[in-house]
C-alpha cells in the first residue's frame, strides 16, 4: 500500500455531512443480519480496564454520537474470536495476533485462518515490558528461568507474545517456578505481595499498572534482549526493536531496550461499512485532538496508522474514508501466507 507521508490537513466535517454520516451509521446498526442485532449500537472489545486498550476504546466511544460501549475482555485473542463470531462491532488487537488470526497460525491453528477479518487502522506501539522485583536478582530475560513469572491470562496479547518469545528462546512454561496466568489488572499487586518475582506486559506507555508496581514496591523495568529476541525480530514482519524512554516512571529510570508490536483496530467484513467509516472519521477528522487523549498516541500519523502492523485487508468503511482523503492510492496487499506449515495449537493459549 502506498500512502502519502504528509497528507494534507482537512477541516472537520460540516454539520450537514456530520448529520448524514451519523444517520447512515444509525441505519446501519439497525439493519437485520449485520451480526450485531443483539448489541445496542457500537461495541468495541478492549482488554483489561488497567490498560491502554480500554482507555482507547472509551476514547473512541466518546467521539461517537451513537450508543457505544468499550467492553473489557480477556485481551487480543479473545477479541479476535469475538470479531470472528460477530459479537462486537470492532476490537483492539496486537499486530502479532492479527497476523496469526489472518494466517491461522500459532494459537489460531485449530480454528484456521479468518478470511473475513479486516483491518481498520493501527495505533500506538506496544513494547514487550518485563517488570521485576528488585530483590529477585532478575537483570534480564535470561534470568527468569526458575522464577515465579506472570505470563498473562489465556486470550491476552501479552500471553501470546510471551509464548512466541519462549519458542524463539527455546523455553516452555515449565521453565518458570511457576508460571502464573493472572490478568493484567491483578499482576502488579501480586508482584508487590511477593507472589510473583516478575511480570510481563505488552502495552503502551506510560501504563498505570506498571506505575503502581514501581510506586508501591519499588519494582524495576528490565531489558529484554539477546539472541532469541534478535532472531524473533529478524524473522517476524510485525515485530520491531523498541525502547521505553528513560524517566517515564521515576526520575532515575534508565531507557529500557526491548521489542514490540503495535495496537490495531480490527473488524469483520460483515460489520456495516457506515459503522466503520464513522469510527475512522471520528479519529482522523481531528487527529490532534485524539492524540491529546493519551501520551502513547504521540507518534501517530495517518501514514503509519494506515500501514504499520496491518496484516488483514482494509475494511471497506476504512478504505472509503482513506480514498476520500486522497491517502489511499493503491489497494492493500493480499494477506501473507504462513512461512511454514501451522504448528499444533498450544492448549494453554
Amino acid at each position: 500500500m502506498h500512502t502519502q507521508e504528509t497528507p494534507p490537513r482537512r477541516p472537520r466535517l460540516s454539520p450537514c455531512r456530520l448529520l448524514g454520516t451519523r444517520l447512515a451509521l444509525v441505519a446501519a446498526l439497525l439493519l437485520p443480519g449485520a451480526g450485531l442485532a443483539a448489541e445496542p449500537g457500537i461495541v468495541i472489545a478492549t482488554a483489561s480496564p488497567a490498560g491502554v486498550y480500554h482507555a482507547t476504546g472509551r476514547t473512541l466511544c466518546r467521539l461517537l454520537d451513537v450508543p457505544c460501549e468499550a467492553r473489557p475482555s480477556g485481551g487480543s485473542a479473545a477479541n479476535l474470536e469475538a470479531v470472528r463470531n460477530g459479537e462486537v462491532t470492532a476490537a483492539l488487537a496486537q499486530s502479532d495476533l492479527q497476523y496469526q488470526a489472518v494466517t491461522g497460525t500459532e494459537g489460531f491453528a485449530a480454528v484456521g485462518p479468518d478470511p473475513e477479518l479486516r483491518a481498520v487502522f493501527s495505533l500506538h506501539g506496544e513494547p514487550f515490558t518485563l517488570v521485576a522485583r528488585r530483590d529477585s536478582g532478575i537483570g534480564g530475560f535470561a534470568d527468569l528461568k526458575g522464577h515465579a513469572v506472570n505470563v498473562g491470562n489465556p486470550g491476552s496479547g501479552q500471553r501470546g507474545t510471551m509464548m512466541t518469545l519462549l519458542e524463539a528462546w527455546g523455553w516452555t512454561l515449565d521453565d518458570f517456578r511457576p508460571a502464573h496466568a493472572l490478568p493484567a489488572d491483578q499482576q502488579s499487586l501480586a508482584l508487590c505481595h511477593g507472589n510473583i518475582d516478575a511480570m510481563v506486559y505488552t502495552v503502551g506507555h506510560p501504563n498505570p499498572s506498571i506505575q503502581q508496581a514501581v510506586r508501591l514496591c519499588d519494582a524495576k523495568l528490565v531489558d529484554v534482549t539477546g539472541p532469541g529476541v534478535d532472531r524473533l525480530v529478524a524473522e517476524t514482519p510485525y515485530l520491531a526493536h523498541a525502547t521505553i524512554p528513560a524517566g517515564l516512571y521515576t526520575a532515575d529510570q534508565p531507557a529500557v531496550t526491548t521489542f514490540g508490536v503495535r495496537a490495531t483496530l480490527v473488524a469483520s467484513e460483515q460489520t456495516p461499512p457506515d459503522a466503520i467509516y464513522a469510527i475512522v472519521a471520528a479519529v482522523f477528522d481531528d487527529l490532534d485532538a485524539f492524540k491529546s487523549r493519551h501520551p502513547a498516541y504521540s507518534d501517530l500519523s495517518p501514514a503509519r496508522m494506515m500501514s504499520e502492523g496491518l496484516s488483514a485487508p482494509l475494511h471497506e468503511g476504512a478504505r472509503r474514508y482513506y480514498r476520500q482523503r486522497g491517502w489511499l492510492t493503491a489497494e492493500p496487499p493480499v494477506p501473507p501466507e504462513p512461512a511454514t506449515p501451522p504448528a499444533p495449537a498450544d492448549p494453554t493459549l
